[in-house]
């Protein structure tokens, strides 16, 4: 029996998603193509009469604008938001802005594959020589998080976003939800992607084949003790999202012209 619902979404496209680089904790916006994905998760969501209590976002652009986008064309612009860090994209460390295309032609698609999805394999750290490191760790959104700057992540792999996200999950989410609270995550690829290997317990190993495109709404239908009655459910045209996981595991790979 049905006791809690959830929506969880990755956010629509940001520039950097368009340029296929890892964006990572570089702040965005949403790109045109991200727009349009955003305001057509509402439309759905609201044909689908879903009604929203509360709504968690991270503190990158891309993740609250999408929500914004959402609620307005629900007519829900007064659901109230709450953003953390804690629900912030993983950090890719030194791998952030650069081409993941381009880095597969140099590394090899596999290792590529692995950066991008394995559960316990950490990227290089991120250094103060970093084209985007000032840019990120003089940001003022991270001067009134719950932990010091200089106890924030350098490069984490998925398991540490796990492990980051998961008190934010308990404290802060979970008592909402068995409130009988309607809540809308928008959030990112790796934090749901953390989200849902928790929830669902899915391997260290079969995370790995997890893909979620940008601006998909996923359902996931709880019992009173917060275990799935079933595995998540992406809502929309099957084979349209379909085509949209595909897109995004060729992020990864050597273009054709390159092989």
């Amino acid at each position: 029996m049905v006791k809690y619902r959830l929506v969880l979404l990755r956010h629509g496209e940001g520039a950097w998603n368009k340029e296929n680089r890892f964006c990572s904790w570089v702040d965005q916006k949403l790109s045109s193509d991200g727009i349009k994905e955003a305001q057509n998760c509402g439309k759905h969501l609201k044909a689908l009469g879903f009604e929203f209590d509360l709504v968690f976002t991270s503190v990158l652009s891309r993740s609250i604008q999408t929500a914004w986008l959402i609620l307005e064309e629900m007519g829900q612009e007064w659901v109230p938001i709450q953003s953390s860090w804690r629900l912030n994209e993983r950090h890719y460390g030194a791998l952030i802005g650069l081409n993941r295309a381009e880095m597969a032609l140099n590394h090899g698609e596999e290792q590529v594959k692995i950066w991008r999805r394995s559960y316990d394999v950490t990227p290089p750290p991120i250094t103060e020589s970093h084209p985007y490191y000032e840019e990120i760790y003089n940001d003022r959104r991270y001067k009134c998080s719950d932990v010091s700057q200089d106890n924030l992540p350098k490069a984490e792999s998925l398991k540490d976003v796990l492990d980051r996200l998961l008190p934010y999950w308990n404290e802060k989410i979970v008592p909402e939800l068995k409130s009988g609270k309607m809540i809308l995550i928008s959030a990112h690829g790796n934090s749901s992607r953390a989200l849902l290997k928790h929830v669902e317990g899915i391997s260290d190993e079969d995370i790995i084949n997890v893909t979620l495109p940008t601006g998909v709404p996923i359902l996931l239908e709880l019992d009173e003790n917060l275990h799935p009655l079933g595995p998540h459910q992406f809502l929309g045209d099957q084979e349209a999202i379909q085509a949209a996981i595909k897109k995004v595991e060729d992020q990864g790979k050597v273009k054709s012209a390159e092989k």
